[in-house]
């Protein structure tokens, strides 16, 4: 049985594979609009830095090194349209990336370098600082880190007797709307590090950070554990989508 040759309607669009998929092209070159154009793009991020480029250009740079040889703009628009801006796609979860069509292991791989850099660069900036004159700082490490996440996730910043930032740690993960939190274990660690005082962190993946009356409590119960121990509770931060909530300011400690 003779088959029917494939028609160009037939054959898959080049910004749905994935470079480790694709197939190579003849010459093993890009073509010379791509290449143009890929070339266009570095010249003008070079020159007029990140602030000169929409979110869909700059995710069309990340993509370059994942699929070197094909028209990622497509590709770009697509995960904007899913996911919404530059910084929801950077950090969106590998499985949620894997459902969009052209997403293979390549793109996640070069996707999440740029997340761990980010937050790598944020830490940075925070690690072994005074706290005081780095708070703004630390409030941008830790949106860069949770803010975006979407399970809860509970994390305590140790702090030396000049409020220098020793640690930061991951103590718990939990659901979409819990997290365990264990005080004694908080307050031991801290002994541990010689720590003096704590800041407690965690995210509200619904994007609101008014506190549960299961974070007042909790929240109250790690206080009670660390006046015990001598310690100092400075805060607990809870971050949201686009802001976050202070219980020291809002008078919760």
């Amino acid at each position: 049985m003779t088959r029917a040759p494939r028609t160009l309607a037939d054959q898959p669009l080049p910004y749905l594979l994935d470079e480790a998929q694709a197939p190579p092209s003849n010459t093993g070159k890009q073509p010379s609009y791509i290449a143009d154009h890929r070339q266009r793009l570095r010249s003008r991020f070079i020159d007029g830095g990140a602030a000169a480029m929409p979110d869909y250009e700059m995710l069309e740079l990340v993509l370059f090194r994942a699929i070197p040889r094909r028209d990622v703009k497509p590709l770009a628009r697509e995960l904007l349209d899913r996911f919404g801006d530059f910084n929801r796609v950077i950090t969106a979860p590998a499985a949620r990336l894997r459902d969009v069509k052209g997403v293979g292991e390549a793109v996640i791989v070069e996707l999440k370098i740029i997340e761990a850099a980010a937050q790598r660069l944020a830490r940075a900036k925070v690690l072994q600082r005074h706290v005081v004159s780095s708070w703004d700082a630390l409030l941008d490490y830790c949106h860069t880190t949770m803010a975006h996440l979407e399970m809860e996730q509970f994390r305590v910043l140790y702090l030396d007797r000049k409020n220098i930032l020793i640690a930061d740690e991951e103590q718990a993960k939990g659901t979409v709307d819990h997290v365990p939190v264990y005080p004694r274990e908080v307050a031991k660690r801290a002994l541990e590090l010689n720590a003096s005082a704590i800041i407690l962190v965690h995210n509200h993946p619904s994007g609101d950070p008014s506190p549960s009356r299961a974070d007042i409590d909790m929240t109250r119960q790690v206080a009670a554990a660390c006046d015990a121990l001598g310690l100092t509770l400075h805060d607990h931060l809870i971050i949201g989508k686009s802001r976050e909530l202070s219980f020291r300011s809002e008078g919760h400690l």
